[in-house]
């Protein structure tokens, strides 16, 4: 086939994470067929849940190169995204936002609990809200991964929410909750990124940002970083790149988008010490 691509040589599978309240949490797999599943194989596991949106399960040319260095590639469905329709999304949201945090905390949890991944094997990741999800599972489960990979990340969530003049405060009050409220600046206090960040064993870092994003200002992942440095003095390892010429979606260019997604998992391979394979 052009290119070499096989598709016999890779297998998918579905499977579930119980998350504290009971619920069950689907979680999408793909993986070279033979890896092993006695928890010596590497994983990168993705997340996003917010908007009511499915984390989308296609097929990605570039995401071979991981697979054929025996990682397994997963996403975790997590309450607040779409997957299971409008109840999925209000569990995840509001006054219910941290179920997005502790069904993805499962899903890593259960994964290595099941031999799929270690926990030195880990990394994770998510961009935007999830970069946010990322943000608040380190703080709340600094141990729960090897690595973890930010991208363009919504982590000052009390601060933006409380200025209106950003193009998208208004509209997500629905989203995340208005500030101006008691009860709901209380909720968000528990979880904001930026807020909960302390002197932490956090494990390796990537976090990556535009110029010229709209929807999350560069400033917001900027000053995550100088905070986090300053609170666990320059550790851990923390890698910080801004695109200068790149909006929220990152470059818009196919062969610039490609050599981000090349960057992305050169680091990946390199915390999981694949670089040579």
């Amino acid at each position: 086939m052009l290119g070499g691509f096989d598709p016999t040589r890779y297998a998918s599978e579905r499977i579930h994470a119980t998350a504290a309240d009971g619920t069950r949490v689907p979680i999408s797999l793909v993986y070279c067929t033979g890896t092993p599943r006695d928890g010596t194989s590497p994983m990168l596991l993705a997340g996003y849940g917010a908007y009511g949106l499915p984390y989308p399960v296609t097929f990605s040319s570039s995401r071979l190169s991981l697979l054929d260095r025996g990682v397994t590639v997963a996403i975790a469905h997590i309450r607040g995204g779409g997957e299971l329709g409008k109840r999925w999304h209000d569990e995840g949201r509001m006054l219910s936002k941290r179920n997005t945090f502790t069904d993805f905390i499962a899903a890593a949890d259960h994964l290595v609990a099941t031999g799929y991944a270690s926990r030195q094997g880990l990394v994770i990741e998510g961009g935007s809200a999830g970069g946010l999800l990322m943000g608040a599972v380190l703080n709340l489960r600094p141990d729960l991964a090897h690595a973890a990979l930010l991208r363009v990340p919504f982590v000052d969530v009390i601060n933006t929410m409380l200025d209106e003049s950003l193009p998208l405060t208004v509209g997500e009050f629905e989203e995340w909750g208005n500030p101006k409220i008691r009860e709901h600046h209380a909720y968000m206090t528990t979880y904001c990124p930026y807020t909960n960040l302390a002197p932490r064993p956090y494990p390796e870092i990537l976090v990556r940002t535009s110029i010229n994003d709209s929807q999350v200002m560069y400033w917001e992942p900027a000053k995550w970083v100088a905070k986090l440095r300053a609170l666990n003095a320059g550790h851990p390892a923390l890698v910080f790149k801004i695109n200068m010429a790149a909006g929220h979606g990152g470059s818009s260019g196919r062969y610039d988008a490609l050599r981000e997604t090349a960057f992305d998992y050169t680091w990946v391979l390199h915390v999981l010490r694949l670089e040579r394979s």
